[in-house]
């Protein structure tokens, strides 16, 4: 299992380090002192396990697992926290487990093997989107999908191994997959969680800044108040 911690605080997250070294099977991929670094490492660490810190500056671990949430499928996540109270939302929010620090190694291992047949089971169910590249069908899962650009006849599926065509139409894919994406203008959608945040360019474009990827698409001012909102309330 590919393992990343997300803990704001120096001395949990080397506690955490130094207990996974005796948990067989648990690779550590990265470790990171906010949510919204650990939102940013998702797409390209692709960790199975999240070991999540709940109180923490700027987005707190509850907001991000309400994020990942909707990925497909998601990493499992495993709070890790020094507070019993909110232990109700996190099974809401369909969490693997709930940790109280000091974590112990028997708790621990307990989470990682309860994160790991849950994700089997997640896993064995994962959608994805059917295309032509150079001339052959291709499947591409959709939490590789970065956007989804329309032209006059086809949809682009951009993801982390390149480009795919589908004959889909973005309005197709809203209603195939509800909830999953967010549009940009009329002929972008992307994946929500992929949405960092927004920069505005020299000649006043606002452009979309995407986890796992430089593609900078356009928001339109039409959808610019949607896309705001949702920055703001995830």
């Amino acid at each position: 299992m590919r393992v990343l911690i997300a803990d704001d605080e120096p001395l949990a997250r080397t506690r955490l380090e130094t207990l996974l070294r005796d948990c067989p099977g648990a690779e550590l991929v990265g470790s990171v002192a906010s949510a919204s670094a650990a939102l940013a490492a998702l797409p390209e660490l692709k960790p199975t396990v999240l070991l999540l810190d709940i109180e923490m500056p700027g987005v707190d671990g509850l907001a991000l697992a309400e994020r990942i949430a909707r990925m497909a499928p998601p990493p499992q996540v495993v709070f890790c926290t020094a507070y019993a109270q909110h232990a109700l939302r996190a099974y809401e929010l369909k969490a693997a487990d709930y940790l109280l620090k000091p974590v112990r190694i028997e708790r621990l291992r307990e989470a990682l093997e309860r994160a790991r047949k849950l994700h089997a089971e997640s896993a064995a169910a994962r959608p994805h989107l059917s295309g032509m590249v150079r001339g052959m069908r291709q499947r591409v899962p959709l939490d590789e999908v970065i956007a989804l650009l329309a032209d006059e006849k086809y949809v682009t599926v951009h993801y982390q191994g390149g480009t795919l065509l589908i004959e889909d139409s973005l309005r197709t894919l809203e209603q195939t997959h509800p909830g999953r994406w967010l549009r940009l203008h009329r002929s972008c959608l992307i994946p929500r969680e992929r949405l960092l945040g927004l920069n505005t360019l020299a000649d006043g474009r606002i452009v979309a800044q995407l986890a796992g990827s430089t593609l900078q698409p356009e928001v339109s001012r039409r959808n610019l108040p949607t896309v705001r909102a949702w920055l703001r309330h995830p």
